[in-house]
């Protein structure tokens, strides 16, 4: 996912057999987000992460922090995010991952059947559950905006690019150049991390320049659906000087 603005604590793995009766209701997952001697809490229940920040958390939330899991949209958002998951964020991982033809003809097929539907959800609607961004538009965004980088290629999911979806393509567009998204997201780091480390894929561990990513901040037109992005919420303020990605949509050489 993107480097997150939102540093609420340091994340560590926290298994089951550690957790505390004052946690079995996070434990009975698997994982729990509560403290520990070396850090103030931990987590590596990826899926429901964000869910708990929208939760557990909500003292911590800076003023003006838009609710990203609405209370009267859960049950579809979660419907709905659970299909995202299954098709989509991991999906292209079942694709570039896959032991089999079978395997991946399977994977790539639900993949592309997902995106097409979700392009025609969003064909009349600037977010996915209407006016407003919520953490359903985030968890499919970490997926789009990796997708021409390193999902095309890399993982074999090739029936299109995204910048060949022309819905899909706006709408991250749209997202990208929200405070928050773009501005959060290093391409280098992204490539770098999925050519350097799947060497089982990728032997060599060349790193592509590809693709032109200036193409990110063209107008996206998407304001014409209406809506706010933050709805009742307000922007992030600037990044942290230490966390300002620079120069993130030009050709980079890795040397």
């Amino acid at each position: 996912m993107p480097r997150s603005r939102a540093r609420v604590c340091t994340w560590q793995t926290r298994t089951r057999s550690s957790a505390t009766p004052a946690t079995s209701a996070h434990a009975s997952r698997g994982t729990d987000a509560t403290a520990t001697r070396s850090s103030p809490a931990g987590t590596n229940d990826f899926v429901p992460m964000s869910e708990d920040l929208s939760t557990e958390w909500v003292d911590h939330h800076r003023p003006g922090a838009p609710d990203l899991y609405p209370a009267d949209r859960r049950e579809e958002m979660d419907e709905l995010m659970a299909a995202i998951y299954r098709d989509v964020n991991n999906g292209v991982y079942r694709c570039g991952f896959a032991g089999s033809q079978r395997a991946y003809e399977d994977a790539y097929d639900r993949l592309f059947s997902r995106l097409d539907e979700l392009s025609q959800r969003l064909g009349t609607r600037r977010y996915l559950m209407g006016d407003h961004i919520t953490d359903a538009d985030i968890r499919l965004f970490t997926t789009l905006v990796r997708f021409d980088p390193v999902y095309h290629g890399h993982f074999k999911c090739n029936r299109r690019k995204l910048s060949e979806m022309p819905v899909l393509w706006a709408y991250a567009r749209d997202l990208f150049q929200t405070p928050g998204f773009g501005d959060t997201v290093d391409f280098d780091h992204i490539k770098a991390h999925y050519y350097r480390v799947h060497r089982d894929i990728n032997p060599t561990g060349i790193v592509p320049l590809g693709p032109d990513l200036a193409d990110w901040m063209q107008p996206h037109g998407r304001e014409a659906l209406g809506g706010s992005p933050f709805g009742a919420g307000t922007a992030p303020g600037p990044l942290p000087s230490d966390e300002v990605v620079t120069d993130q949509l030009g050709t980079h050489r890795l040397g």
